[in-house]
């Protein structure tokens, strides 16, 4: 037996599922607020598929002011830590993520804010942030409907 391995054929068959994070809710919504404000979400973080413990690290956007100027007005923190670990039943532990935003300057974005593990996969979650120095609402009758128009005024 041990003098002729030629006669053994060995077949493995298997599914590898790759790790990936959800998150919920899948988008990210921040209000309006007055200048030098803070506003705060949160966001639940599901990871699937990891086998062992990794860490999740967050890429804050810069925005680019009109003058030039760059700012990050964005923070996150994870008050449970932001290590993904595997439960004694075979799945992850969700993680919860407090994002705020901050701005002593008028600023709007629409852009994503990354998640990335230890293996550098990278998972973004969008968000919009419009700020307002004031908003006013009007409502104006058009063929027996009403439409909503924002009116910005600068102060």
């Amino acid at each position: 037996l041990n003098d002729n391995p030629s006669h053994y054929k060995i077949m493995l068959s298997g599914s590898v599922k790759s790790s990936e994070i959800n998150f919920d809710p899948p988008f990210l919504m921040l209000m309006p607020v007055p200048l030098d404000v803070k506003t705060e979400t949160a966001i639940n973080i599901i990871p699937q598929n990891y086998l062992r413990q990794s860490q999740i690290q967050v890429e804050l956007p810069e925005l680019e002011l009109e003058d030039g100027d760059r700012i990050c007005p964005f923070s996150v923190q994870f008050p449970q830590g932001q290590d993904i670990v595997l439960s004694s039943d075979g799945t992850n532990k969700e993680l919860v993520c407090h994002i705020s935003f901050r701005s002593s300057r008028p600023v709007s974005f629409f852009g994503k804010i990354f998640f990335i593990d230890e293996e550098e996969n990278r998972w973004s979650v969008s968000s919009q942030y419009k700020l307002l120095q004031q908003q006013r609402i009007a409502f104006l009758r058009y063929t027996r409907i009403w439409h909503f128009t924002a009116l910005i005024i600068k102060l």
